[in-house]
């Protein structure tokens, strides 16, 4: 395998400046080249390393120190310690559309960052069309760029940072921003260039696309590696963390408030044969969300042990099931989960709504149950097993 990224012992400080004579001493001490005397550390020994073909997501809570990684990997600001190696050329996509000029047109603007990626006259001229048909933006791309959306500006600038399909492609939170339509077509091109070979670093919030496109996590937690490993395994102990830090149940949005916010809401959540269940029996969860545009939401049903503990969890988008219309705006789901493996004790199912694109998650809802019966075997599951 070909190594195109490795980080060693790397961190980040950043001078702590309250007052106004903590500023003059900031000043002196660097002018005597001794560094600052109060620093604030948002990385410290972070070490990784990337191969070709390889995808990375990085997760963690705002604050954790998931963007500063990424522009140090970026070369936009430098380690304070430790080293960085990149091989390849690296494309980021940071603040998408930070770049372009307010006066200029949308197709001026292109020109002029394809120019500054390095691209030849020849080569815009070539891919031009490339990106307007990408951005789709109509006929305002004739137009001068204070004229746009934020949404229109995150178009263009994706359009415009993936024409040359880096060798290390860098994103933060670009699934978050724009319509769901295009958050559709970023997810499709990502896994296209992944198909093709890239490699991907994504940060990102949403632990739905991490698991989706990431096959390795990293989870920052106050400027240090918390964990690091498979993606399914990194994203479920973070979920977990969450789970601990907001425990309680979690009522359903009303029909009206959904309606009101536009939102896609769990309407109900019911369980059969009812909140005890015999171990290896069956246990049907059921009931109905609610959709703000007549479009047949995702629901994701997840199983959880009482500690928070991630132990299944599947989407009506994973098995490619379109749930069935009952009334104002609602839609049936029904899942059975036959031979119950779970072992005693005290399970969560959460039902989740998403829209259809299964990009964002808007409303969740907790119900408990218990699996009941005897043994002394260790852990959550049975698993077939003989003794030879």
């Amino acid at each position: 395998m070909i190594r195109l990224l490795a980080l060693s012992d790397v961190g980040k400080d950043y001078a702590k400046v309250e007052t106004d004579g903590s500023r003059l001493r900031l000043v002196r001490d660097l002018l005597l080249g001794r560094g600052a005397a109060q620093v604030f550390r948002a990385l410290q020994g972070v070490s990784f390393e990337l191969q070709r073909g390889a995808s990375l997501g990085v997760i963690g809570e705002n604050g954790a120190g998931k963007s500063t990684l990424l522009k140090i990997i970026a070369g936009v600001i430098p380690p304070t310690h430790g080293s960085v190696d990149v091989r390849g050329r690296v494309g980021a996509l940071l603040e998408l559309g930070s770049g372009f000029h307010p006066e200029y047109t949308g197709l001026a603007n292109i020109d002029l960052a394809a120019a500054m990626l390095g691209l030849s006259r020849a080569e815009i001229a070539a891919k031009r069309d490339e990106i307007i048909a990408f951005a789709d933006i109509g006929e305002h791309i004739h137009e001068p760029i204070k004229h746009y959306s934020s949404g229109m500006v995150v178009r263009l600038g994706f359009a415009v940072a993936t024409t040359l399909r880096p060798d290390v492609l860098i994103t933060d939170e670009v699934l978050a921003v724009g319509d769901e339509s295009f958050q559709k077509k970023c997810i499709a091109w990502i896994e296209s260039y992944l198909a093709d070979g890239g490699t991907l670093l994504l940060c990102s919030h949403s632990m739905y696309h991490i698991q989706k496109l990431c096959r390795h996590a990293l989870w920052l937690k106050d400027g240090r590696v918390e964990r690091y490993g498979a993606a399914t395994e990194v994203t479920q102990a973070y979920l977990a963390f969450h789970e601990e830090k907001s425990a309680g149940a979690k009522q359903p949005i009303a029909v009206a408030h959904a309606h009101s916010a536009g939102v896609y809401a769990i309407q109900s959540l019911d369980l059969l044969p009812g909140d005890r269940v015999e171990e290896g029996g069956d246990l049907t969860l059921s009931g109905e969300v609610y959709s703000p545009d007549g479009r047949a939401p995702t629901v994701l049903i997840g199983i959880v042990r009482a500690d928070g503990t991630p132990v299944f969890g599947v989407s009506t988008d994973m098995d490619g099931v379109q749930l069935r219309p009952t009334a104002d705006g609602k839609y049936a789901y029904s899942l059975t989960l036959q031979r119950l493996a779970l072992l005693p004790g005290k399970y969560f199912v959460h039902a989740h709504a998403m829209d259809p694109e299964a990009s964002r998650l808007f409303d969740d809802v907790e119900r408990s149950f218990i699996v009941s019966g005897e043994t002394r075997e260790l852990g959550f599951v049975r698993l077939p097993h003989r003794w030879d």
